[in-house]
């Protein structure tokens, strides 16, 4: 059974990696047919009794020896299940339409972010700060010179302006420099009103999820996909989403009445409001004002070479391994950009094989990901199949390896990187559980935990290194980035909170179909945060998480209380020992999904880290609120 699971899940993370990063349209065309047949294919297995039955049979004969197979049965047959096998004949076949529906709406929806950005010209261009101009279009239009003169198209001047298209980045950029509040109102405006056809395409996603969980017998799509988790069901999660809502609000009121302050005196206006387009700039400002952190500066100690051999220094230091860069066959790359490292230790040898394919390009994924191209399973007594992934991310690519990367981009790359450890390090005997194939509540955990390693100065130092003298970075500037970071902690919780409650509701039991989704997010945004809901804009409907994480971004909260539980109780008093590094390997890493994560969790870090609650399973919020301030 694992064998064929491999063999499937070979051709559905090549063809996945391909198609969000193959520079050759054909090639990402291709791979996306191939990706839709193998998805159909795995629809038929899904629902093939012969092999339904081995498996209930070799349950029932209790022929499994070791936990980890009866664990891979168990799971194995719940996939079945969750496939609808156990359903009458015209059930199944329904439930199997509705599977292909979601997979081709959930691209749908991605194709339509990443196609239909949407855009804002600005005119003159002057309005946009120059340090930022070169990331947009640079546009024109004539300009008359006065009302008598507009007939005459010679007294007519170029007049020069910007367009800014409202991908993330560039409306994320916009935000934080626009000093012109009317230019952040209409980037934010545009940017959470694209792309419009999400709108339907979301609406019909909610409706074929909930078809589908009612026909497998639940009573919403949340439900379905939270009872195979720790959380257990939507009610232990929902309770733990409004706990935390409640306990973050104070100090939320709290940062967002400072901000509000601050562009009052800024402004000189003592009744001006405050407004989710001013966000990101006064707290930028606030920030920039209290803390000396210069963004060119930061940036000296991180170009992107330094910060490849800092994710060496994490791996020598912790797990005594090393990366080295091996040669790739013909036609294994995808770009002349892209490089492949072995992990290595000197008594286990090679461990798993990373590719790097860190600079954007046009067509290429938006974001950073990591993707698992193949699983490392047990082959014999004296043969693994070594894991192989793709760490893949959009770092500017203009000036190649001396690219430099602001703090935040060292972070997303170290939180990228503890899934790539997840992968790397795990030896499990089936790939069913190598690496990242866990439940979804812990599936965080590492990458959260290692966003710690990219703040913590004892770290930094031995990577972090001024470019000209190869001087570390000053302790007092790590401080500094520290206590800016450390500012607004609890504003950025909530939004994780809101956005967490907004995937449940999406997703749970409605009393009245269609669900207007644009008033029910604006609703939650009322009540769940602090800040007003901007009539006419739907930014949920570029919010990706609702395809890959549906009823299950609350995940990232469980995973940041675990992760946050473990940096103080395990590694923040010596973060790259050896020993802190057996810890993570042995206790964690090691056992992807094969091992129960609650006892997973209480064996690593205590027994504190995880509470019972209503017949579910939540974090420990303790270790959280100290780090927040609450």
């Amino acid at each position: 059974m694992d064998e064929i699971s491999n063999t499937v899940c070979s051709v559905i993370d090549s063809a996945e990696l391909c198609r969000n990063t193959h520079p050759d349209r054909e090639f990402a065309e291709e791979a996306d047919k191939a990706s839709m047949r193998i998805y159909e294919h795995l629809q038929y297995l899904n629902t093939n009794t012969t092999l339904y039955n081995a498996i209930l049979k070799a349950e029932s004969e209790g022929a499994l020896l070791s936990e980890e197979s009866r664990k891979a049965a168990n799971n194995l047959r719940v996939d079945f299940e969750k496939g609808g096998i156990h359903l009458p004949k015209d059930k199944l076949e329904r439930v199997n339409q509705l599977n292909l529906a979601i997979a081709h709406l959930g691209r749908k929806f991605n194709e339509n972010v990443m196609n239909k950005p949407g855009f804002v010209d600005i005119y003159p261009a002057s309005r946009i700060p120059r340090n930022i101009q070169h990331n947009f279009k640079p546009i024109s239009r004539f300009k008359p010179r006065g009302v008598e003169e507009q007939s005459n198209a010679m007294n007519a001047t170029r007049q020069k302006g910007v367009r800014i298209v409202t991908d993330s980045g560039s409306v994320s950029s916009a935000l934080r420099w626009a000093s012109d509040e009317e230019v952040r109102r209409q980037v934010y405006v545009v940017g959470n009103s694209e792309p419009r056809e999400n709108i339907g395409v979301l609406d019909e996603l909610i409706d074929a999820r909930d078809e589908f969980a009612k026909t497998m017998g639940c009573r919403s799509y949340a439900e379905f996909a939270i009872r195979p988790n720790m959380a257990a069901s939507v009610d232990v999660v929902m309770s733990f989403l409004n706990d935390l809502s409640d306990t973050v609000r104070h100090k939320a009121d709290e940062e967002f009445n400072t901000i509000k302050d601050f562009k009052r005196r800024v402004c000189y206006d003592k009744s001006v409001d405050l407004e989710p387009w001013d966000e990101d700039y006064f707290i930028g400002m606030m920030k920039s004002s209290a803390h000396t952190v210069d963004p060119s500066v930061v940036a000296s100690y991180f170009p992107l070479s330094q910060c490849i051999k800092g994710l060496n220094v994490l791996v020598e230091s912790l797990f005594g391994a090393t990366f080295h860069q091996v040669p790739m066959g013909d036609g294994e790359s995808w770009h002349p950009n892209v490089i492949k490292l072995s992990l290595h230790h000197p008594d286990e040898g090679d461990l798993g094989f990373m590719y790097l394919d860190l600079y954007s390009r046009k067509g290429k994924y938006p974001g950073c990901a990591h993707f698992a191209i193949r699983g490392g399973r047990r082959l014999s007594d004296t043969n693994y199949q070594l894991p192989i992934i793709a760490l893949v991310c959009n770092f500017s690519s203009s000036r190649g390896l001396t690219a430099r990367l602001n703090h935040c981009d060292v972070e997303t790359l170290f939180h990228e990187f503890g899934h790539a450890l997840h992968s790397l390090l795990s030896r499990t005997e089936y790939q069913h559980f190598s690496g990242t194939r866990v439940a979804l509540d812990v599936a965080e955990t590492p990458s959260n935990l290692f966003e710690f390693y990219a703040w913590d100065y004892r770290v930094l130092r031995t990577f972090a290194l001024d470019e000209t003298t190869g001087d570390p970075i000053p302790e007092k500037l790590v401080k500094a980035l520290n206590a800016s970071r450390n500012m607004f902690p609890a504003t950025d919780l909530q939004r994780q909170v809101f956005y967490s409650i907004m995937d449940l509701t999406l997703f749970g039991e409605h009393t009245s179909k269609p669900v207007d989704t644009i008033s029910a997010v604006a609703d939650l945004k009322r009540k769940h945060t602090s800040w007003n809901y901007v009539e006419g804009t739907h930014w949920h409907t570029r919010f990706s998480h609702l395809i890959n994480y549906g009823a299950g971004y609350y995940s990232y909260l469980y995973a940041r209380c675990f992760a946050t539980t473990i940096w103080q109780e395990v590694c923040q008093g010596d973060p790259l020992s050896r020993s802190t590094g057996s810890a993570i390997r042995d206790k964690f890493l090691r056992h992807g999904g094969a091992k129960d994560p609650s006892a997973l969790l209480k064996d690593f870090a205590g027994d504190s880290v995880i509470k019972n609650s209503g017949g579910g399973i939540i974090p420990d919020i303790s270790s959280l609120c100290k780090e927040v301030g609450l």
